[in-house]
């Protein structure tokens, strides 16, 4: 532009019979240097100046784990309408190629085999020579998310049973996570901040503790690498692990949506679904493991279709029907006025019962009713484990099932209650079942007696005749001690709802 006005201001400086001769010599330089300046442009592009190297999200990196016997997702940006190509030293016979698009992504599949590695990925395009990539370390194992707000987040250095000795112990080569940076967005992200670790004890330490024993415990029972992607954000609703859209369309979802806004956590929903879920889909995972509820208990009423929504959209996202396993919120003192805590367990409860492929454990028994972080996050993850061992991998014939209320009946003035997953008896290691309410027509409920016959609960109380009702644990802070003869207890319940 300078030089059009260095021209222009040339023009008018001469007599006016000029003018006409003048101007459409401005016009013939104008065009001519265009012409030069697009010749230029096409010239840079063509010998590479402004090409795009190929590169790859966060996710794929050296020391990831890959689902095994699959065929993966794998994707990243490159030069548009160039070819990538793709060989893995598992395939070495074998090259994939796929074509960059026009915004400059691609996208294929690549087939896996059984456990096993390390392996090489090498990613590159033909016209290029030196625009390669090649990712090491490569495991073929079992990929699972885990996810959910501070008891997932949680790490051994913040405080767990016997801390020291397991941080000790931690060296698992084998074990890789993918633990990412807590960040929220508004919009939709195709990368994340984060990268794949081995599990040493520097490591562990400042990770997920309960995601650690669960791969631990999967590790040794499978024998095949174990990949831990970690995405949790403490204090975080499950709204934020949704899409906006999902749940601002949803009447009943929306109207308990947080408005207060907290300096440590968002609230906004889709917010981290946005940047800590989105950026990985659809990197191939055997399913899912979560630990939330505890900000939704003001709100309790959405939480079982919060749930079932949230649960669709991801397994959207993933491409594939993944099951999904969470962990019953714990005992704790919250002081609560509308018994929301056990309002979520017994939606917790109706998730996993409802939506197809999801599972639940129980932690009433080690819960702590001063500390919303219990230390004994080895049982939590090992009786996770254990459900995924039995349900997804029969791996385990037996003993991995929490005991749930089926049935109760009414005779001579005692209730009679029966559970899943007792078939041998129920267990008291105390001299009194704690927790054990009952009420008649009134609807006030009295503690009650409870013993046990075989594998069925038997309550009473002199104060009701006849009784219509029995709860167990249904409160903020109750530490249940009645367990199945495998020794998982029986999950909280009320027979009235």
């Amino acid at each position: 532009m300078g030089l059009y006005n260095n021209y222009y201001f040339f023009c008018k400086s001469i007599p006016l019979s000029g003018i006409f001769i003048h101007l459409n010599l401005y016009n013939i330089m104008k065009r001519t240097i265009k012409t030069i300046f697009l010749a230029l442009c096409y010239s840079a592009v063509t010998n590479g100046q402004t090409s795009t190297p190929i590169h790859l999200p966060a996710i794929f990196s050296d020391h990831m784990v890959l689902q095994q016997k699959s065929t993966v997702s794998i994707w990243g940006w490159g030069e548009a309408s160039t070819t990538v190509k793709l060989v893995g030293s598992w395939m070495p016979n074998d090259t994939i190629s796929t074509s960059v698009d026009d915004c400059g992504r691609w996208r294929t599949k690549i087939p896996t085999c059984g456990h096993g590695g390390p392996y090489t990925l090498q990613i590159f395009t033909d016209n290029r020579k030196e625009n390669k990539i090649i990712l090491k370390d490569i495991l073929l194992g079992e990929v699972w998310l885990c996810s959910g707000q501070s008891n997932m987040e949680w790490s051994p250095n913040n405080g767990i049973h016997n801390r020291q000795e397991e941080i000790d112990n931690a060296n698992h080569p084998h074990i890789r996570f993918f633990s990412l940076s807590k960040q929220g967005s508004k919009s939709p992200q195709e990368d994340c901040y984060a990268q794949w670790e081995q599990c040493t004890p520097e490591i562990m330490q400042k990770r997920s503790a309960i995601a650690y024993f669960f791969g631990k415990r999967l590790q040794q029972k499978l024998n095949v690498p174990i990949g831990l992607i970690v995405s949790a954000w403490g204090g975080t609703p499950a709204e934020v692990w949704t899409p906006r859209d999902t749940v601002i369309n949803n009447k009943v979802i929306a109207e308990a949506v947080i408005n207060k806004p907290y300096p440590w956590w968002p609230v906004t929903p889709g917010v981290l679904y946005n940047s800590m879920i989105h950026p990985l889909m659809p990197y191939d995972i055997a399913g899912a493991i979560w630990y939330q509820g505890e900000s939704n208990r003001d709100n309790p009423s959405s939480y079982n279709l919060l749930m079932e929504k949230m649960i669709a959209s991801w397994r959207k996202g993933f491409g594939k029907n993944f099951p999904f396993y969470m962990v019953q919120i714990a005992p704790y003192n919250y002081h609560s006025t509308n018994n929301g805590p056990a309002l979520i367990r017994e939606a917790q409860e109706q998730v996993a019962h409802r939506v197809d492929n999801v599972g639940l454990i129980t932690t009433t028994d080690i819960g702590d009713p001063d500390n919303i972080h219990p230390a004994q996050k080895a049982e939590a993850g090992f009786r996770l484990a254990n459900l995924v061992l039995g349900r997804t991998y029969k791996a385990l014939k037996k003993g991995y099932e929490t005991p749930f209320f089926t049935q109760m009946t009414i005779e001579k003035g005692k209730a009679i209650l029966s559970f899943s997953h007792t078939e041998k008896k129920l267990v008291c290691p105390d001299k009194k079942i704690r927790g054990v309410t009952i009420a008649g027509n009134d609807g006030n409920f009295v503690p009650a007696n409870a013993r046990i016959k075989e594998n069925r609960l038997i309550v009473s109380s002199p104060k009701i005749k006849q009784p219509i009702a029995v709860r167990y644990c249904f409160d903020d802070a109750t530490v249940g001690n009645l367990f199945n003869a495998e020794g998982l207890p029986v999950a909280p319940f009320r027979t009235d709802r």
